[in-house]
């Protein structure tokens, strides 16, 4: 700074500022000094005090020339000017002194206020550059606050208000803090900050999926416990409204009804699922412009998830609790895909849906490929429907599932039906064949009301005074009985099961026809040849024949059981087979009574060339006219197999008796042997005639027709072929030509001459009927 000039005072300049003081005022007591300070002043500022003293002092003595010139004129005055003027230079001499004072005081000051000065110019520029760093500092601190709090916002879990803050931050305007390098660093260090918010949101995500995992069960827990209630709901209506019998759960009545019913398992008074993190983090990703990455990430963790729930190998034991898992799991699903927008599509959905229900369907074929018990099906069907109703109604689509239950039920259906068979199986092998007894009026309609009958026939056995044997024995009712359960069982699997098959009924029938036919009929059949009695064999009749009633009873009958179910009247093919069986019973006895007459006919003591002839029939033949007519007429069975049986039994005495004439056994016969035979026929039939049962005798004719032609001499007209078809047509050329034979051989062999001319007749007859052996029918 270049040094300030000094002011020089010139002696109109002192002269004009002396005139302006008035260092006595006439009105005034006091000296007027309070002008001599700004001349003072301005004198110590330009430094000229000695300059201006002696310009005062030229002055003073220029004033003394001009008060001596004046005192020359006036001395007196002059004397009194000098008197003042002694006065006015003490003063004036006083005023130096105080100048002098003053001036050395104010240049003190003068120094102290410079000093200040700057002390003070300083001090204001450092509290100028503090107010600039203490401003600056906070906005410092403002942003720090924010930065702070965005981390106070993430910890209390506030991701979106840390966003905001975050863009509250790069939104700041401009100011001086804009151009620092912390200011920089902090907008640099913005991303690392969302990266921190995105981790965080990301995991409290995971926390939340953790826990939606460990609650999945028990959401699906109370999923169930609401459609189970809803199933028992609908049931109840059912029975009460018939027309809606054939309404399942899940259709458009019930579910119309169940509208009424509100009921969320994802909030209720137990249990709450919050979706907060969830949402927050869809929100923050949105912000991020990577929607995209949560949607892969969350399907990747959902998909992992979903394929923990099951295990390898599945257990069977386990599928309560997996099913639970299941449905809680597709109902968190439902619901987020339902609550948010764009970030969930059906085709991931469905894709985690189809997946489960494939690894669900391998499970349960390795699960249940060696299960034998039918209840494990169906505890395994009951499971499934639950499981379909539910999801079905979050709009999940369950034809997998009753694909993976009709396979299922073919597999049910084959142990079921092994395991009645064995159940039938043993029940024919233990039944004793009795007449089932009942005593009371409970147990007669108890049987009633399971076996099939006609209602004619079922009335008619209630008229019977207790107590009584029914007609049939265990077998029957017992079979009957396990028909019904065995129905019952067929049809419990299939209830509830939306995509009902009609060839389900088609295929019922064919069950329940190879369960009869194999099981019943043919183990009957099996039985047979060991039974012996005849009374067991009448009883296994009866039972034939309410078995072959009952298959034509059975088909309306199931029809009216299953009403319930859709499709058409069951037609059984089985009574076939009965009817089959029931032949071979009727031949059971038959062969029975043929046995035992056998046993008569061996005890039979013919002799076959007798001397005379006999008037009263074999003795035998009382015995067994008796025991056949105590043993058929005791049978318990209809007439017409007692007719089957008496006729039977009338064929195999006839074939008997022919035997003697034709067979082997006898080597020789004789005229009287024969008529003694004839005489036992007449016999046979007049005791059938007695009977009413004549209408049996014509199986003798052949026989009867044999013994008379050589008896009565009339082989020659049997020799004519018009005669022979006419008369004789019954009687065989090759037996005539055996009896022939015989009798022949006993005449040839007698010592009676006319017997051996008999018998030499007898031969050459034998001979000319063994000629018409190649053209007739033997």
């Amino acid at each position: 700074m270049p040094p300030r000039k000094k002011t020089l005072f010139t002696q109109e300049n002192i002269d004009s500022q002396l005139q302006q003081i008035h260092f006595l005022d006439p009105s005034s007591s006091t000296e007027n000094l309070e002008q001599l300070g700004p001349i003072i002043k301005q004198i110590h500022t330009s430094r000229q005090q000695e300059a201006f003293l002696k310009t005062l002092q030229t002055l003073v003595e220029s004033k003394e020339a001009e008060i001596e010139k004046i005192c020359a004129d006036n001395y007196q005055d002059f004397v009194s000017s000098v008197g003042t003027l002694l006065t006015v230079r003490s003063y004036t001499l006083n005023l130096r002194d105080k100048i002098l004072d003053l001036d050395a005081s104010v240049s003190s000051v003068g120094h102290g206020l410079a000093a200040k000065k700057k002390a003070l110019l300083k001090s204001k520029q450092t509290a100028a550059n503090l107010d600039d760093a203490i401003d600056t500092l906070q906005s410092c601190l403002r942003v720090l606050d924010l930065v702070h709090r965005i981390g106070v916002l993430v910890k209390d879990g506030k991701y979106w208000s840390a966003l905001r803050s975050l863009e509250d931050i790069q939104t700041l305007p401009p100011s001086s803090l804009s151009q620092t390098p912390f200011f920089t660093h902090l907008l640099t260090s913005l991303p690392s900050l969302r990266s921190q918010i995105k981790d965080a949101v990301t995991a409290s995500t995971n926390s939340w999926l953790l826990e939606i995992r460990n609650i999945s069960g028990e959401v699906g827990h109370l999923a169930l416990e609401a459609m189970e209630a809803r199933t028992r709901r609908w049931r109840s209506r059912r029975e009460k409204e018939p027309i809606l019998k054939l309404s399942r759960v899940g259709s458009s009545v019930e579910m119309v009804t169940n509208e009424k019913i509100e009921y969320d398992v994802l909030d209720n008074e137990k249990f709450r699922v919050d979706f907060t993190p969830l949402y927050q983090c869809i929100h923050i990703y949105t912000a991020l412009d990577s929607l995209e990455e949560l949607q892969r990430s969350y399907q990747a963790d959902r998909k992992a998830q979903s394929t923990l729930i099951l295990p390898t190998p599945l257990s069977i034991l386990s599928l309560p609790s997996l099913i639970q898992e299941i449905v809680g799991f597709f109902i968190v699903e439902s619901h987020v895909l339902r609550t948010t927008t764009g970030f969930r599509s059906e085709r991931e959905v469905e894709e985690l849906w189809d997946n489960v229900l494939h690894r669900v369907g391998e499970g349960m074929d390795q699960a249940l490929a060696a299960e034998t018990n039918p209840e494990v099906f169906l505890d395994v069907k009951e499971s499934l429907i639950a499981f379909s109703a539910t999801l079905e109604g979050y709009s999940y689509s369950t034809q997998p599932l009753h694909s993976l239950l009709m396979v299922l039920f073919e597999k049910y259906e084959a142990l079921l039906e092994n395991q009645y068979g064995r159940r039938f199986d043993n029940i024919i092998l233990q039944d004793d064949y009795l007449p089932m007894f009942v005593e009371t009026q409970s147990a007669r309609d108890g049987v009633l009301a399971t076996v099939w009958l006609p209602d004619a026939k079922a009335a008619e056995i209630k008229s019977f005074s207790l107590p009584i044997n029914l007609p049939w024995s265990q077998t029957f009712y017992l079979c009957c009985q396990d028909i019904r359960m065995f129905v019952d069982k067929y049809y419990h699997f299939i209830e509830g099961v939306a995509q009902y098959q009609r060839d389900i009924d088609d295929i019922l029938g064919k069950v329940i026809d190879r369960l009869l036919t194999n099981h019943i009929s043919n183990r009957i059949a099996e039985r047979l040849p060991g039974i012996s009695g005849l009374s067991q064999i009448a009883q296994v009749v009866s039972n034939l024949e309410y078995f072959e009633t009952a298959c034509v009873e059975l088909g309306p009958k199931l029809t009216s059981i299953r009403s319930s179910h859709r499709g058409g009247t069951l037609h059984l093919s089985s009574k076939a087979s009965f009817s089959k069986t029931l032949l071979r019973a009727i031949h059971r006895i038959n062969a029975i009574i043929s046995s035992k007459l056998n046993d008569f006919f061996e005890l039979a003591e013919y002799e076959w060339i007798p001397a005379t002839r006999e008037d009263t029939p074999s003795m035998y033949l009382y015995e067994l006219v008796n025991w056949l007519t105590t043993v058929v007429d005791g049978l318990v069975v209809k007439d017409a197999y007692k007719d089957e049986a008496y006729s039977g039994a009338v064929s195999h005495v006839s074939e008997c008796l022919m035997d003697f004439l034709t067979g082997r056994n006898v080597p020789a016969i004789n005229d009287n042997a024969i008529s003694n035979l004839l005489v036992d026929i007449d016999f046979i039939e007049g005791e059938l005639k007695n009977m009413g049962r004549g209408h049996l005798n014509p199986v003798f004719a052949e026989l009867r027709t044999l013994c008379n032609i050589p008896l009565s001499d009339l082989v020659q007209n049997y020799l004519v072929p018009s005669t022979r078809q006419a008369s004789y047509s019954k009687v065989k050329p090759k037996k005539l030509a055996t009896l022939l034979e015989k009798m022949a051989r006993a005449g040839l062999n007698s010592r009676d001459a006319t017997q051996r001319q008999q018998g030499v007749k007898r031969q050459r007859e034998a001979e000319a009927v063994g000629r018409l052996f190649p053209g007739e029918n033997r």
